[in-house]
């Protein structure tokens, strides 16, 4: 499929039969081939810069801060004290640049496999790329299930910011690598992954909520909007070793000074509350799993 065609881009259409988004171009910035994947970068007179992966969106600069903001202090504010974080993916580097913010935050390592793409965002995408320049960020480049595997009970947050589960992504979505995850986490440790839409992957979310169900006593399912994603939002798949947590109720609370002063745009307290607030066919859906398993999206008033 040719996805640079006639002044627009159209996403392949890999995830979502029948239904795929379209961005009138201005100018193409670069388009390459990597070790692992196609990269383009582009510039629309309403988003702003563009970057696509493997032909399909990762980010505009007109609406990327929802998800970077959302996939980051949901679970960072949900930890009492999240020294250690780790970053699996996220190239672009919008979630280092969120995560590097938080005060209570000293150490974070990145592992991207895809040095191009930290490269392409440096320089055509320095509004994302600023937290590359911070004291706190350790960045390695290579493989992020032979990074956890060598790390046991380092981390007291781990976030995976990957794209579809189509390609290099494809793994990130395994049963496996979420048990990874819960090794290399410390005591009470929380993970927070990308986890697609509700309206077109209810059945892998459903799944992935499934068997996170064995691996971590608390499971929960968040979302945001954002408007150049299929479906307007994408989804979070958030887990805890502490059985006592509730996602919907953040450990740390931010004020209204405290989100001037960290430059948010979409994140605060009242938002973390409501993301966990599911649509009733989702409720149902995430619901029938368990009755046992104790779950930030179960009861009749969840999330609030």
């Amino acid at each position: 499929m040719n996805v640079l065609k006639e002044g627009w881009f159209t996403e392949s259409d890999l995830m979502f039969t029948g239904f795929t988004p379209s961005i009138k171009v201005d100018s193409v910035l670069v388009e390459e081939n990597s070790k692992f994947q196609h990269i383009i970068v582009f510039k629309s007179k309403q988003l702003g810069k563009v970057l696509v992966l493997d032909n399909a969106i990762q980010c505009t600069e007109f609406d990327e801060f929802s998800y970077q903001e959302m996939i980051a202090f949901l679970p960072l504010n949900s930890h009492p004290n999240p020294r250690d974080v780790l970053v699996i993916g996220g190239g672009d580097g919008g979630v280092v640049r969120e995560v590097v913010k938080h005060p209570a935050v000293e150490r974070v390592s990145q592992c991207e496999i895809d040095e191009r793409v930290v490269d392409v965002s440096k320089e055509y995408l320095p509004f994302m790329a600023s937290g590359f320049d911070d004291p706190k960020l350790n960045l390695h480049i290579g493989d992020g299930h032979d990074f956890m595997g060598k790390h046991t009970k380092s981390f007291d947050v781990i976030i995976t910011d990957s794209s579809d589960p189509i390609g290099p992504a494809e793994s990130l979505f395994q049963k496996t690598y979420y048990e990874l995850m819960r090794n290399a986490l410390k005591p009470g440790g929380i993970v927070c992954c990308q986890c697609e839409s509700m309206w077109f992957s209810l059945g892998l979310i459903k799944k992935m909520v499934g068997f996170c169900r064995t691996i971590f006593p608390v499971v929960a399912y968040a979302y945001t909007t954002i408007p150049t994603y299929p479906g307007g939002h994408i989804g979070f798949l958030l887990c805890s070793l502490n059985p006592d947590l509730r996602f919907s109720e953040p450990l740390i609370k931010f004020s209204e000074a405290d989100v001037k002063n960290l430059k948010l745009r979409y994140y605060n307290s009242r938002i973390h509350a409501a993301a966990f607030v599911l649509p009733q066919f989702v409720y149902e859906a995430l619901n029938v799993a368990s009755e046992t398993t104790n779950n930030d999206n179960s009861g009749t008033n969840s999330g609030n």
